[in-house]
């Protein structure tokens, strides 16, 4: 497969990647009424999803609740939302040189795994209900594939190449 072929599938991938890590921010932001609305939007689910529409709810009367009585709490969520969209904007540089900034698709691959050990031993600390705990575990399912796609693709590009920092020789130390 051609060099620049390549390149084009990798920044589709990485691009997919950037726009669910923008996102992801910038709907951390406004959260009590994002829940607020998603539980007017669920309510007509409430006979069929009991337990869904409960925690909607739970989550929404959290969230009132700490604004009024601790506002200072949703600045841990002002920072979630600062970390996705930084997260975002470190992908700039492998979209522009994928092969020198592989580091940072090896990164995301990393925190899409640790996803699955934070959700799966913390949710039930928090008390978060499995269910939830499945969407919390989608994001590495939905992030992963394009990143291992890319860096694939990344690994291909790097082996094509005649000389590369990975088959540089040692540069010799004095001693």
């Amino acid at each position: 497969m051609d060099v620049e072929v390549r390149l084009r599938r990798i920044r589709r991938w990485l691009w997919l990647v950037v726009a669910g890590l923008f996102l992801s921010g910038v709907t951390a932001f406004p959260l009590e009424v994002e829940v607020r609305w998603l539980l007017a939007a669920s309510d007509p689910l409430a006979g069929q999803f009991p337990a869904l529409v409960d925690w909607i709810e739970r989550v929404h009367v959290g969230l009132v609740a700490a604004g009024e009585d601790y506002p200072f709490l949703r600045y841990g969520t002002d920072w979630l939302a600062f970390a996705h969209l930084v997260l975002a904007v470190a992908f700039w540089g492998p979209l522009r040189d994928p092969v020198r900034n592989v580091w940072v698709v090896q990164v995301g691959m990393i925190a899409c795994a640790g996803i699955v050990p934070l959700a799966v031993i913390c949710g039930p600390i928090r008390d978060i209900p499995w269910f939830w705990t499945l969407v919390d575990l989608s994001f590495a399912v939905g992030a992963f594939p394009p990143l291992w796609f890319a860096y694939r693709h990344i690994r291909a590009i790097e082996a094509a190449q005649p000389w590369t920092a990975s088959t540089a020789a040692p540069v010799p130390t004095a001693g």
